[in-house]
């Protein structure tokens, strides 16, 4: 297991107990050499335990002289070992509380020995009905809500066992968020930065009925709608200019062509306005500025295609009625809507490493025979 001489744990602390020296001893038996821990802000009642995990287990502290969050002190640690550790080549995050074993931490150093291009992740299984219900039902509204709107598939959110090369520290640490909240920023970067995903099975272990949780599946739910309100704003924004077009043409063209003007009006308008939504969704939502050409193909085959459908249902209902084509128009379109954000997503602007999420079933076993 030469590896570990090059594979750092982090381990963010507040006012930890005696769990966190059982898991420290733990993790220096199963072979780790490096060890980080960051004291977010203790209350000097709990300098015993840092002292001890120094003396005694030889961990390197890091300490904030206030609380400043989980995420600061993950950050915080990464520049420590991007600045001061250059025979450190990946990281293992881990919490303080007794909820990850050191044969897990060790798997997810395997993983991430043999995929560094990968985020880690050590993710539970929410089967079990043991598990409180606050953590099975808001792992799995935000594991569908970040599929749904972002199209990253996990099954496991929550987990804050993590691993990652020094590559990858580099683009986390632009990452936004001070506290609990950056873990769940971390997972909504990497489609932005085109990063692979790698399960790991791990051991559930809740104790106390979870009470230390700070997780709020509204508040992380809430989160990953972000991407979802950018394509919300670029796509009225072009919608207004579609509408605009297309009244302007439509009375442009009412009398010189009496029965295609829906049509005529419709594919002008797209044309323009696709230009400038095709510009925005590219750039500032789905963050995919590679394989221009092939981007370029898919997103105009999907606006044929949406303008056909549009053109072809607004003449149908507006044929049937009689009146109100620019009302049929905004209903229509705002279907069409919905079903182009999950094809432009999933299709269109996909990086393709996004959901390149696999399942390392194996490594779990391999550690508990000791066959590192």
């Amino acid at each position: 297991m030469g590896y570990l001489e090059e594979v750092a744990v982090i381990i963010p602390s507040l006012n930890p107990d005696e769990k966190m020296l059982c898991f420290i001893q733990q993790l220096k038996e199963t072979g780790f050499k490096h060890i980080l821990v960051v004291n977010d802000g203790s209350s000097t009642i709990y300098e015993e335990y840092y002292r001890r995990a120094k003396e005694t287990y030889g961990c390197n502290i890091f300490k904030h002289g206030v609380n400043l969050g989980k995420g600061r002190a993950l950050k915080d640690a990464f520049n420590y070992i991007l600045t001061g550790k250059e025979n450190i080549r990946g990281v293992v995050t881990v919490d303080s509380d007794g909820q990850h074993s050191a044969v897990d931490t060790l798997s997810c150093a395997k993983a991430l020995w043999e995929n560094p291009d990968a985020l880690i992740m050590g993710c539970r299984s929410f089967e079990d009905k043991t598990i409180p219900f606050r953590s099975r039902a808001g792992n799995k509204i935000t594991c569908k809500v970040l599929n749904l709107l972002c199209g990253i598939k996990v099954s496991d959110t929550q987990t804050g066992l993590r691993g990652m090369s020094t590559e990858l520290l580099e683009k986390f640490m632009t990452v936004s968020g001070e506290r609990f909240e950056y873990e769940m920023n971390m997972l909504l970067a990497v489609r932005e930065y085109g990063i692979s995903v790698i399960e790991v099975p791990i051991e559930t272990i809740y104790l106390e009925d979870n009470k230390s949780s700070h997780f709020n599946p509204l508040l992380d739910s809430l989160r990953i709608y972000s991407l979802f309100v950018k394509f919300l704003a670029v796509s009225l924004a072009s919608f207004f200019v579609d509408i605009l077009l297309f009244i302007l043409f439509s009375n442009l063209t009412r009398l010189v062509f009496p029965v295609g003007f829906i049509m005529v009006s419709t594919v002008a308008a797209r044309i323009i306005s696709s230009f400038v939504n095709f510009s925005f969704n590219r750039s500032k939502v789905f963050g995919n500025t590679n394989n221009g050409g092939r981007v370029f193909v898919r997103y105009f085959a999907l606006c044929i295609v949406q303008m056909l459908l549009s053109a072809f249902l607004v003449t149908w209902l507006y044929s049937a009625m009689g009146a109100f084509e620019t009302l049929i128009k905004v209903f229509v379109d705002s279907i069409l809507f919905f079903i182009s954000y999950q094809v432009q997503m999933k299709w269109v602007f996909r990086n393709t490493n996004v959901n390149n999420i696999q399942e390392l079933k194996g490594l779990k076993d391999q550690a508990d025979n000791g066959n590192y």
